[in-house]
């Protein structure tokens, strides 16, 4: 079943726990989830008012 998730942060969540750092995916692009792999780079030069769909390495914009 296909969802459509729509995701308005553009960087990681730093999470410190146990004198560790860890990066937490916000942008929802990242491979390796729930950790970040940098993936939100592609979010740079997104307009915040526009709506895009990802599907592997293209990005569409719909609106």
């Amino acid at each position: 079943m296909a969802r459509l998730v729509k995701c308005t942060e553009k960087g990681p969540y730093k999470l410190e726990a146990g004198g560790e750092t860890q990066w937490i995916c916000m942008c929802g692009l990242s491979e390796n989830k729930p950790f970040c792999d940098g993936s939100h780079k592609k979010t740079k030069e997104e307009d915040d008012n526009s709506l895009y769909i990802y599907e592997g390495d293209q990005r569409v914009k719909v609106s």
